[in-house]
């Protein structure tokens, strides 16, 4: 009999992170279905042959063994073990009253938490062991099993180095309407070709801008989907936006403007002026730059098989069979009222 698994969505970018997921649970012979939480999510991007369940109690009655997250929380009325996958690596983002990363927030809505790698996974053992309600599986990220899949193709118009820009949505890391005089003016130089696109929950203002300011040789893309553009592109240009890390795991270089956290593995800046020759220098692949990337990479996400979702179903599979014994989760009842009334949903 086929199991029924269920994604959980409220971010465009949801898709990309499981449409991996997905192709190995088909491969399986089982079945998921998709819930859009919220008004976020551009329902076009929807393949026809995967099932939408419309509302919260077709949820319920989907009965799933299990629900895949990449987010932060879950309502806990929804059945299933519920398996957090994340929405990307570690980020830059810290919460300013106390200074934690916001990537080690425990908010007591998950069971299984899915690590991507030694530097993520050796928090989480520490947070597993304080607070002893959920488990912790190093396997991987599904969403780069694409990237390291051998059909993967790069589509390039021409010879020219391609430079992808992305920017952080939070107003207080972003700079991408700082940069976008830069930008224009680095540009018009034919020497490279620009690729530009951001965080779904980008400003719409700062978005238009960019739109204005296309022409032949700058392109800005909306998309569900980024592999193509940091497949094609030879170096990214970035602030504190997680995605900047996924391009660093495909072993290509990254300049950052004003990084919160500059690490040896970027080539950071504060002074917009130093952007260019920094990309001239980045575009060689000096063998130290690439040395503590490839570092870098082995600490982040070691894995290149392609078999990230594999893993994370096999964990999820392990956990339903052989159950492990953890504490009661906190009952977090405010938490809980707040995701019943966002969802309309009052039937206990």
């Amino acid at each position: 009999m086929a199991k029924r698994y269920l994604f959980y969505i409220s971010e465009n970018y949801a898709f990309q992170i499981l449409r991996p997921m997905q192709d190995e649970i088909h491969k399986r012979g089982d079945t998921v279905a998709w819930f859009v939480e919220g008004n976020n999510v551009n329902r076009e991007y929807f393949q026809p042959f995967e099932q939408q369940l419309a509302n919260i109690q077709a949820v319920i009655d989907y009965q799933p063994l299990a629900v895949f997250i990449p987010g932060n929380m879950i309502p806990s009325f929804i059945p299933g073990l519920k398996v957090c996958v994340r929405h990307g690596f570690i980020g830059f983002k810290t919460r300013v009253k106390d200074g934690l990363n916001y990537s080690f927030i425990i908010r007591d809505c998950f069971d299984l938490h899915c690590t991507h790698g030694p530097s993520m996974t050796d928090t989480f053992k520490q947070l597993e062991q304080q607070h002893q309600h959920f488990k912790v599986v190093e396997t991987g990220f599904c969403k780069m099993d694409p990237f390291f899949n051998t059909s993967a193709t790069v589509h390039k118009k021409d010879d020219r180095p391609v430079v992808l820009f992305s920017s952080t949505f939070s107003p207080r890391m972003s700079q991408a309407e700082a940069l976008l005089p830069t930008i224009q003016r680095l540009s018009q130089d034919t020497k490279w070709r620009w690729l530009v696109t951001f965080h779904p929950k980008m400003a719409q203002s700062t978005v238009s801008a960019y739109k204005a300011a296309q022409h032949e040789n700058l392109t800005f893309i909306e998309t569900d989907n980024a592999m193509p553009l940091m497949l094609e592109a030879d170096l990214m240009l970035g602030d504190n936006s997680s995605m900047l890390v996924e391009f660093l795991m495909l072993n290509k270089p990254v300049v950052t403007v004003k990084n919160e956290h500059p690490k040896p593995h970027l080539i950071n800046v504060t002074d917009p002026l130093k952007i260019e020759n920094s990309i001239e220098y980045a575009l060689t692949r000096p063998e130290e730059l690439m040395g503590k990337i490839a570092d870098y990479g082995a600490q982040t996400h070691p894995y290149q098989d392609g078999q990230s979702s594999a893993r994370i179903l096999d964990a999820t599979e392990d956990m339903l069979t052989n159950p492990p014994n953890l504490k009661k989760k906190p009952l977090n009842l405010i938490r809980r009222f707040k995701m019943r009334k966002k969802l309309g949903y009052w039937q206990w």
